[in-house]
């Protein structure tokens, strides 16, 4: 692909736009993200809060840690968090840097300062809102379709932001209906590194530490370490089925730390850092520990990580559907690709595996979630080894569709169009008492 040409330059912002750093869960994130942009915009500190939230964000929050709280969960620590010692100019970042002092604020608002929240009646997928009051004067921010899209900004009566909303979609990225499986392997062929370097750089060393830090603490389940004592158990640490084992703890460790409070960045990659890690971590322990060159690990993660969004993009930041079974997919891939694998490898590694594990439900962010990761990396573990014994699933075979473009297409109709009932399900059976 030529440096000059549309397609290259598209390629390349998706990954500026994807690839950006986020200390915790990218939803309760978005909460404090919204409420530091609604404290900022009142001037002053509030008396009230409420928050409107979709059902998707409610279920993202509710389990989770948010970071710099002392362990606290769920919607009203995220939204004080962001009030009380917010920095809306770091966006995602927007907590990262809470004082010891703010901390015991932050536990003296949540007990002084109602704060209402309600389920978001507008039908959209991600859609949040914050309305500050303070005496006579209020403030109100909105955010909608991903997390850092500010649709609304009103005070006093006083509108000072609005943009109109095109319902569940994100017409503010980059254009990504271009996308191919065949398009993506040529621009990781053919990307100039120094053009993407930096931003793998970051990714590598921000999803790498969390990684590490997941495996010498003790966070959520355990999962990686879980792992990671087997592979330990293994008598031959150094073949593939080892390393790919290592792989999978890795990628589990860096969620087990995330969706447990750890305060540290990550990379994300379709506006979640669980997906993030997936995309990249497997892809760079399997490069270092076979041995691999830098440039052919960069030109993985190309590859692995816009995989991820290409299957992501037609089901949309949050549904009922698993994403980190997509970036699993993707990862293997990535590896497959560090093997010098074919495109027909590649494509019928992410075939096989979306056959098999297409429909794992996303359930909200929590310590499970660690177990999800190793999940899609071992079904797609299993797709790549199926075709590398000359075994594949053929279209017609349930969902699975002839051309890995269709089947990509086919898996976003699932997630995003056939799976709407089995998310307000989720939503009623999480919420109950």
């Amino acid at each position: 692909m030529d440096r000059n040409s549309p397609e290259y330059r598209i390629y390349t912002s998706i990954l500026e736009e994807e690839l950006i750093p986020a200390m915790g869960c990218t939803e309760p994130i978005a909460v404090a993200y919204c409420a530091a942009v609604a404290r900022e915009t009142l001037g002053m500190a509030p008396d009230r809060v409420e928050i409107s939230a979709s059902g998707n964000i409610i279920k993202n929050v509710k389990s989770v840690v948010v970071p710099n709280t002392n362990g606290m969960r769920g919607i009203a620590a995220a939204a004080a968090a962001g009030i009380v010692a917010g920095d809306a100019a770091k966006e995602l970042q927007v907590i990262a840097s809470v004082t010891d002092e703010e901390k015991e604020t932050l536990q003296a608002f949540l007990e002084q300062v109602p704060i209402k929240i309600e389920i978001a009646s507008s039908g959209l997928v991600f859609d949040l809102t914050v309305l500050l009051h303070a005496g006579e004067h209020w403030s109100k921010v909105r955010i909608a379709n991903f997390h850092t899209n500010i649709v609304y900004v009103e005070r006093d009566g006083k509108v000072l932001r609005e943009t109109e909303i095109q319902a569940n979609t994100e017409t503010e990225l980059t254009d990504r209906t271009f996308m191919t499986a065949e398009s993506i392997l040529d621009y990781a062929d053919s990307v100039i590194l120094d053009d993407v370097r930096p931003l793998l750089r970051r990714q590598i060393e921000c999803n790498m530490a969390i990684a590490e830090e997941g495996i010498r603490g003790d966070y959520g389940a355990n999962i990686g370490s879980v792992l990671l004592k087997s592979y330990q158990d293994l008598s031959d640490l150094h073949s593939e089925n080892s390393i790919l084992l290592k792989c999978r703890a890795y990628a589990a460790a860096g969620s087990d730390a995330r969706m447990n409070g750890c305060e540290m960045p990550v990379i994300i990659n379709s506006g979640s850092g669980n997906q993030g890690i997936t995309a990249s971590v497997p892809v760079i322990v399997f490069a270092r520990e076979s041995g691999i060159d830098e440039e052919r690990l960069y030109r993985a993660l190309v590859l692995s990580n816009l995989l991820a969004i290409y299957q992501k993009t037609p089901i949309g930041r949050l549904s009922a559907y698993c994403g980190v079974i997509n970036a699993g997919t993707a990862a293997v891939c990535g590896i497959a690709y560090l093997k010098g694998e074919s495109f027909k490898m590649i494509a019928h590694t992410l075939v096989n595996s979306l056959a098999v594990s297409s429909g794992v439900i996303c359930d909200g962010a929590k310590a499970s979630c660690a177990g999800k990761i190793a999940l899609a990396l071992d079904i797609a573990i299993l797709g790549y080894r199926m075709y590398q014994n000359g075994q594949q699933f053929y279209g017609g075979d349930g969902i699975v569709k002839k051309g890995v473009d269709r089947m990509v297409s086919g898996v976003g109709r699932l997630g995003r169009e056939g799976m709407r009932g089995t998310d307000e399900e989720i939503l009623r059976i999480m919420l109950e008492p």
